[in-house]
């Protein structure tokens, strides 16, 4: 693998952690709007067991949505393979950086038929749960949230994990 392809990679493997408010204090244009300059999307693959940083999914735009007609019927993609988009907010704390919020949030794809489903209300209300610190994993597969607990843990040292709230870690399993 060439540097660049190698660096390519490290960039797009990695979580926003906040940055200075873009305001300031001017009280100006875009004040009471939303950043999302703190969360990331993780993809969650229990077909090939890995896990992921795919920013192309703020927009809808990730490896798993390209090139697929979403639908709002799941019944049309019965045969589809199970997929996850965690939004994670990373917060600073007194000890360091941590996990602060973290949902998931389904989607379903069929290659095969070129369609897949997932609920844009849902990812919504997840997105904003997740900026708000809320943990909302319960509804995802033990797999699946294996899969988001190693790959958390792991990140970068493991530093943001130590630092997490004891739910968010009671929340994810062994």
């Amino acid at each position: 693998m060439s540097s660049e392809q190698s660096s390519n990679q490290k960039k797009s493997n990695q979580f926003n952690i906040i940055k200075d408010d873009p305001n300031d204090g001017h009280g100006g244009y875009g004040i009471g709007s939303i950043s999302l300059e703190n969360m990331s999307p993780v993809i969650i693959d229990p077909n090939d067991d890995r896990a992921f940083v795919d920013m192309g999914a703020m927009h809808g735009r990730s490896e798993v949505e390209r090139r697929v007609k979403f639908q709002s019927d799941r019944d049309v993609v019965a045969n589809g393979k199970l997929y996850w988009i965690v939004w994670v907010t990373v917060e600073k704390g007194e000890h360091g950086p941590y996990f602060s919020g973290v949902c998931g949030s389904e989607i379903v794809v069929d290659r095969s038929i070129k369609r897949a489903y997932k609920s844009m209300p849902e990812h919504v209300k997840h997105m904003e749960k997740s900026l708000k610190g809320k943990v909302m994993v319960e509804h995802m597969d033990d797999h699946s949230k294996k899969l988001l607990k190693d790959f958390l843990a792991n990140f970068e040292g493991g530093e943001m994990w130590e630092n997490a709230s004891a739910e968010l870690k009671d929340a994810l399993p062994n």
